[in-house]
């Protein structure tokens, strides 16, 4: 009888009674501890079943913290960014109230009220590109695209401001085409956005390198320039919703360049990471590349 009741208690009191307390841990808050398993039997599998279960609440908890966070954060951006220029505009309307004010004035304040007008109507614009990548709800217009080509363009169509910049872009493209099935206005503003970011937070009177080659059966895009502050966050963070590399959030720009280059660089089928080293910001994009009979032909009529 005795030998009876110490199996029955070795074999399943105990091990319920370490299941309970596991469970009592739970309810407290403590999602680090193991239920220890010293059986392989129905027993032993509920506690190995039980413990899957303590490490994917813990995942899940903390996945939600982080999600919450972000969340707490992109309200406060957002409410920053867009209360900037609001309280310009209310303030030069009420200067413009001024009976006193002079013709002279009047037309700085209305210049004023222009550019912040305009600041605000770019940020929504971005808030809905960000919002509608998101949620997969964008329409590709998918043609051929050369992005040697289109990166050309681009390069050109922002060179006064690269010139204002101070920074020397050095650029190492492909002699050739390089054909991709692509949305020429997306991937336009793809580039469009990492070049303006290097102008944006690189350090002046620095270089900074675009370099474009084929590699394993894709085409590789490499962007790196100087950072004009202090590289201090996470890499994988700034490619996230209203997040900058001026933390000061001193500088123009929504934060949301980088979200909407890296969101439409993968609905195409791309992937884009950001590498940091010191000072070093590094944007690598990777597309696979088919050889196809549109490149080919092209290349025929050069």
């Amino acid at each position: 009888s005795f030998l009876l009741s110490w199996f029955m208690y070795s074999e399943f009191i105990r091990p319920l009674k370490k299941l309970k307390e596991g469970a009592d841990r739970i309810k407290e808050g403590n999602l680090d501890d193991d239920v220890e398993i010293n059986s392989k039997d129905e027993i032993g599998e509920l506690c190995a079943s039980f413990n899957a279960m303590r490490a994917e609440l813990k995942e899940s908890i903390e996945a939600r913290i982080i999600y919450e966070k972000q969340n707490r954060d992109l309200i406060s951006n957002i409410s920053h960014d867009l209360k900037t220029p609001l309280t310009a505009i209310i303030t030069y309307v009420n200067l413009l109230k001024d009976d006193n004010a002079v013709p002279e004035q009047r037309k700085a304040y209305i210049d004023v009220l222009e550019q912040k007008s305009m600041r605000l109507k770019s940020l929504i614009e971005d808030l809905f590109e960000i919002s509608k990548a998101n949620s997969n709800n964008v329409t590709l217009n998918l043609v051929d695209v050369d992005i040697v080509s289109l990166l050309k363009e681009v390069s050109l169509e922002l060179s006064d401001k690269i010139e204002e910049s101070t920074i020397d872009f050095r650029w190492n493209l492909p002699d050739e085409k390089i054909v991709l099935p692509l949305d020429s206005q997306k991937t336009y503003r793809i580039f469009d956005n990492l070049l303006t970011n290097i102008m944006k937070y690189g350090m002046p009177n620095t270089r900074a390198y675009i370099d474009m080659k084929r590699d394993d059966g894709g085409v590789v895009i490499t962007m790196k320039n100087v950072s004009a502050n202090e590289l201090n966050f996470n890499p994988e963070e700034i490619t996230e919703r209203f997040v900058r590399g001026d933390q000061s959030r001193n500088t123009e720009g929504s934060g949301l360049g980088m979200a909407i280059a890296k969101s439409f660089v993968e609905l195409q089928n791309g992937k884009m990471d950001v590498e940091v080293e010191a000072d070093l910001f590094r944007i690598i994009i990777r597309w696979p590349v088919e050889q196809n009979p549109v490149e080919e032909d092209d290349e025929e009529e050069m």
